[in-house]
């Protein structure tokens, strides 16, 4: 079965406002990519569904869910509730589809988890946005999708599911809902003294979680290590019957809102390796506030998924896609090195592995293995087992 991949044109030139972060497009030029390059076929595009107010209250609250479909259909909010649901701020500012586009990822993500019932893999770039709550809006996030995700996998009798996040930021909004969740197991690899400031080593969730943080310079060989000694080895002990990676890209070297190293080898190379550990994958989008470094590495993954790689330059046609892009509220983007627009593969970021991150790493291995492989309970060393 060939991977499926959700799009939707609702991410054309949608924005959140000039001076955002997310004012540049992301998947609507992964989606032209991809089509360039040959890499989807008619039966492997699905338009992403909007969802609808009733189904996002599989996690979030009614009184929420109103205000946001309030706040759109008005063009503002008011000081409750800006203060009550964090609408109308500068994270998260008004804009004209800001009911509408992360109704639609979350759709996305919904419709993901239906079309691997039965096995499969499944891409939907337009998901990722981790850090919204139950009630109010958090860090570019209004919904979060990557929660729903997990809850319409559980609702069709999933029985153990993962959540990998390699979002240079920490996903708090996942981490607070599923604290506790005996089917659930969440793995996070993201940057130390970042926002939200979360995803501490120690925190484990009630005993769901694996939290990496990760010093400045992240590069592609400490990734690997991490993958090989961390990640691995936890997913083949949980043993999920499905997986969901966030693939924030903005871990990447260029991203103007991490200081982390890798290059989108390190993206591709997580995605394939995981769907070799369950029976259904679901890669999401997330972070990235580069244009060109979003846009080849979210690709980039898609052609990993489906045995794809383009090592050489690109043709014209997609070449033009990048060329096309803007940035103007950074110097690079007024001078991107030619690499940006000619090929799809980043240089290798290898390097030295610091003896900080695999202090961390084996700090958590030895939490790993107090775990019961039947419950994979995640423990502090030295706290008694869980049966």
């Amino acid at each position: 079965m060939k991977p499926y991949f959700i799009g939707s044109e609702i991410y054309r030139g949608s924005s959140y406002g000039d001076w955002h972060p997310l004012h540049i497009p992301r998947v609507s030029t992964v989606m032209d990519l991809t089509h360039a390059l040959g890499w989807i076929g008619p039966a492997q595009y699905r338009t992403s569904p909007r969802a609808k107010p009733k189904a996002l209250t599989l996690f979030h609250t009614p009184d929420y869910i109103a205000a946001l479909q309030q706040a759109e259909a008005r063009q503002t909010v008011d000081d409750a509730t800006r203060i009550r649901h964090g609408l109308g701020s500068t994270a998260n500012p008004v804009f004209p589809e800001m009911f509408r586009r992360p109704a639609t990822g979350a759709g996305g993500v919904m419709l993901a988890a239906e079309l691997v019932r039965d096995g499969g893999i499944v891409h939907v770039p337009g998901g990722g946005t981790h850090h919204a709550m139950a009630d109010y809006a958090n860090g570019f996030c209004y919904l979060n999708d990557p929660v729903l995700c997990l809850l319409s996998l559980r609702q069709l009798g999933l029985a153990r599911i993962a959540y990998v996040d390699i979002d240079a930021h920490h996903c708090d909004g996942v981490e607070a809902a599923l604290a506790g969740a005996e089917d659930m197991l969440m793995i996070s690899v993201h940057e130390e003294k970042r926002w939200p400031f979360t995803g501490a080593l120690e925190d484990e969730a009630q005993g769901r979680a694996l939290n990496l943080p990760v010093p400045r310079g992240l590069n592609d060989t400490e990734m690997r290590d991490i993958a090989q000694r961390l990640i691995l080895p936890a997913l083949e002990r949980f043993a999920p019957d499905a997986i969901v990676l966030q693939c924030g890209s903005d871990a990447i070297e260029e991203d103007p809102l991490s200081r982390l190293a890798l290059s989108n080898n390190a993206h591709a190379a997580i995605a394939v390796a995981l769907a070799q550990l369950a029976p259904r994958l679901i890669v999401l989008g997330g972070g990235g506030y580069n244009p060109w470094s979003v846009a080849r590495a979210w690709t980039r993954v898609w052609g990993a998924l489906n045995g794809l790689s383009h090592d050489g330059p690109l043709p014209a046609h997609a070449e033009a896609i990048l060329r096309a892009l803007r940035w103007n509220r950074r110097a690079a983007g007024r001078s991107p090195p030619a690499h940006w627009f000619t090929t799809l593969n980043d240089p290798a970021r290898e390097g030295p592995i610091r003896p900080e991150i695999r202090a961390r790493t084996d700090h958590l291995r030895a939490r790993l293995a107090l775990a019961s492989p039947n419950v994979a309970k995640i423990t502090r060393p030295g706290q008694r087992k869980t049966a």
